[in-house]
């Protein structure tokens, strides 16, 4: 079973910057289908980025663009996300989710589908003013 566990997150003030760690365990870390989504009080989950593990390929939400960049490590089957330039409209619960590669068009959805695919536990991230 696939184990997603996140780190990184913290209180930080505005123009500030946080490293998210997704650690990814129980099953081989390439050509995998990856993410990150952030959910604020009253508002519905949304995707952050999705990338294909052991790839380049990369896919943001425009909110994110420039300011936000993702990374990984295969010897640590690790996903980062950089977070620079933060602002309070930033400030949710983190979290990264994986499910098998398919296709660039259909990893966006697939995360999305939450049931099924496979999620940590999240990490929170809050942006004073």
């Amino acid at each position: 079973q696939v184990q997603l566990v996140e780190t990184g997150g913290d209180s930080v003030q505005s123009g500030g910057s946080l490293r998210l760690s997704c650690a990814y365990s129980g099953d081989s870390f390439s050509n995998k289908c990856m993410g990150w989504f952030r959910q604020a009080p009253g508002k519905q989950r949304e995707g952050v980025v999705v990338l294909r593990s052991s790839d380049t390929w990369t896919y943001y939400a425009d909110s994110v663009k420039g300011r936000f960049t993702v990374s990984q490590d295969n010897s640590k089957n690790t996903v980062y996300l950089q977070m620079d330039s933060l602002t309070p409209e930033d400030t949710a619960m983190y979290y990264c989710a994986a499910d098998q590669w398919y296709s660039s068009s259909g990893c966006w959805q697939q995360l999305s589908r939450a049931s099924m695919s496979s999620w940590g536990q999240g990490t929170q991230v809050t942006v004073s003013s």
